[in-house]
């Protein structure tokens, strides 16, 4: 199915800002974590629907996908004041977004990859135990975000085509 690009951000009252910028070319399913329901990935046979990747693996069936033809790859950003350390273990945390949004996620025909950075605008330190537990929050939103907003083409339909 088609992928696509997405993003989401959350403002706390204190006015700290995380968001996530993602494009969506995975090879498990994009899963709507607010409900558990497949959105967009494999398709059944027919085409019309979208395959449950869960049963098939756990039946042994093997997917057929080309070694790296799939990739998601996103950005998280804050206004929070971040060493490079900090930077790192944020773009670690938001990786749960992944395993969140995406069934099964970090396959080896994926090349997932998540950046982190900081514009340091807003003042004051950070406390990376409630800052890093948005990166994932944010980043599964926008990832549900891209493949909802996404466009088929011939051969690919986007998640809005299927019925």
């Amino acid at each position: 199915m088609k992928g696509g690009v997405g993003s989401a951000a959350i403002t706390l009252p204190d006015g700290l800002v995380v968001a996530a910028l993602v494009a969506v070319n995975a090879a498990g399913n994009v899963v709507d974590p607010a409900n558990g329901r497949f959105i967009a990935g494999g398709r059944t046979d027919d085409g019309r629907r979208i395959a449950d990747l869960r049963a098939l693996l756990r039946a042994a069936v093997r997917p057929a996908s080309g070694a790296l033809e799939n990739t998601t790859i996103g950005v998280i950003a804050t206004n929070a004041p971040l060493t490079k350390v900090q930077a790192t273990k944020l773009a670690q945390m938001a990786h749960d977004g992944y395993a969140r949004a995406i069934y099964p996620s970090h396959l080896t025909v994926d090349g997932d990859a998540i950046f982190a950075l900081s514009t340091g605008t807003r003042p004051g330190g950070v406390d990376l135990n409630q800052l890093g537990a948005l990166p994932a929050e944010a980043m599964a939103e926008a990832i549900v975000r891209a493949v909802r907003a996404a466009t088929g083409i011939p051969g690919y339909p986007a998640a809005r085509d299927l019925k």
